[in-house]
């Protein structure tokens, strides 16, 4: 009789789930210990975020940013299932999918990310575009493509929120867009990138005002419709018109992981050890935005990519040590840095006692984004498309 191996239930296939799951086929598993490991995702694909920017411009392909799961699993044990999370019951350690589909697990990792939310401000859901997912870049093209066809003499496109998103997008759709482009970027703090390193601030700034993105600071959204968006400034109200809204603000937890009977903060993040282990339930863990997380030192661990980076690889020693009879680890999270496109060939790189801007910042970027690709065989795709490219275009403009 064949004795069941143990089951991994991975729920999201962002940088937590996906590279929890790499990490652990790179672990020294005995063969009567190798564990099944699926990964469930609504979507097919994974999404490098950081690089979803580059879509706007056309820099690079989606290929390259978001490649299909199928295709980076192929080589590897990881099961892939694409299905939405209907249900969790942790006392029967089950998920179910809305097919009907039903995984029973021993460990389970949430990491589902976060959504944007959009129901905080009327018309918000109907007119603006979040940009998190492929099909927001891709919804964004369509309008672009459409507004860039017409006989229109300026396209108008708001940036809610002055964060890393809200300014990386803002540069990028002001280089596409031109001198047809009125870009305004919409904040209610007193200046942009509040908690970024003054050099990335300032380097931000500059470019910006040379794109002439107009920056409205200390003001807030009201309302939106088709064509105009509603602004508060101190207490004055404007009503401007536009033609996109793009929602780079806030984060949510998923509905299915706020209904959990786990212990949650006032964010409904669930709140974990320094081991990434879930309160009260050791055989879940939960990484990424949806996890309130506090490392080794007891310092509150960042929403960032580079954050849920850097889980993963703890995560999937912990499943392992878990599993094996290992002592596990506390997590210890490492700031390298901070990087960001400022347009093409233009970025800000500080982190380890390094400031770079510019071209070189940029391609900094390019190549450190490269090596942290899910698996050698994509980055061995891109990094010989990124080679070739020059010598197509030069192919094709001759």
């Amino acid at each position: 009789m064949t004795e069941q191996r143990t089951r991994i239930c991975i729920l999201g296939g962002g940088f937590g789930g996906l590279y929890t799951a790499l990490r652990l086929t790179q672990l020294p598993w005995l063969p009567t210990q190798s564990p099944e490991i699926t990964i469930v995702d609504s979507r097919d694909r994974f999404v490098f975020a950081p690089l979803l920017y580059e879509l706007v411009t056309g820099e690079l392909q989606a290929w390259e940013i978001a490649p299909p799961f199928q295709q980076l699993l192929q080589d590897t044990p990881i099961r892939f299932i694409q299905g939405t999370v209907a249900d969790i019951d942790i006392t029967a350690q089950q998920v179910q999918l809305q097919d009907g589909q039903f995984l029973d697990y021993d460990r389970l990792v949430l990491a589902m990310g976060g959504e944007t939310p959009l129901d905080i401000v009327p018309g918000a859901q109907q007119y603006a575009i979040p940009f998190r997912r492929v099909e927001d870049a891709y919804r964004l093209q369509q309008r672009l493509r459409l507004l860039e066809a017409s006989d229109a003499e300026k396209i108008r496109v708001a940036i809610i929120g002055g964060g890393y998103s809200g300014v990386e997008l803002a540069c990028k759709l002001a280089e596409r867009l031109g001198k047809r482009g009125r870009l305004r970027l919409v904040d209610r703090g007193e200046e942009i990138l509040k908690s970024a390193p003054d050099f990335n601030r300032e380097a931000a700034q500059k470019a910006l005002s040379e794109r002439q993105v107009w920056l409205d600071l200390e003001t807030t959204v009201k309302s939106l419709d088709a064509e105009s968006i509603t602004l508060e400034y101190r207490d004055q109200v404007d009503t401007l018109p536009v033609d996109i809204v793009m929602w780079t603000v806030g984060t949510q937890t998923p509905d299915i992981v706020r209904s959990l009977p786990l212990k949650q903060n006032s964010e409904h993040q669930i709140i974990i050890n320094p081991k990434l282990q879930v309160i009260e339930h050791p055989e879940i863990f939960a990484l990424g935005d949806l996890a309130d997380s506090h490392d080794a030192e007891g310092k509150k661990v960042p929403k960032t990519a580079q954050a849920a980076f850097q889980q993963a690889d703890y995560a999937g020693w912990n499943l392992w040590a878990s599993l094996t009879g290992r002592p596990l680890l506390s997590f210890h999270y490492q700031a390298l840095g901070e990087m960001m496109t400022l347009g093409k060939d233009n970025a800000t790189l500080t982190g380890l006692g390094i400031k770079l801007d510019g071209q070189l910042a940029h391609v900094a970027r390019r190549l450190i984004y490269l090596y942290r690709l899910p698996t050698w065989e994509h980055q061995m795709r891109v990094a010989f498309n990124w080679i070739s490219r020059p010598f197509q275009e030069l192919m094709i403009n001759k």
